[in-house]
């Protein structure tokens, strides 16, 4: 479970989150995660509960768990 480069200076990895349920809650994780310091795109999917995050560097993954959290949802892990 590393992350992967998609383009020189970016680094995607993807997340799984449960209890997304809605377009609602996958906006929730979404804004809550593009707050943080060098990312550049996420993308939630309800349906699977993978967050895929796309970000200059790779993020520490209490980071991510705190801003998931803050959401309303649980971080499981990488996916």
């Amino acid at each position: 479970m590393t992350a992967q480069t998609d383009t020189p200076g970016s680094v995607t990895a993807v997340y799984q989150v449960t209890g997304m349920s809605c377009g609602h809650c996958e906006g929730s994780v979404s804004s809550e995660i593009s707050g943080l310091p060098g990312v550049s795109s996420v993308k939630a999917v309800a349906s699977s509960g993978e967050v895929t995050v796309v970000s200059a560097a790779p993020l520490d993954d209490e980071a991510v768990r705190a801003a998931v959290d803050e959401a309303g949802f649980e971080l499981v892990g990488r996916a």
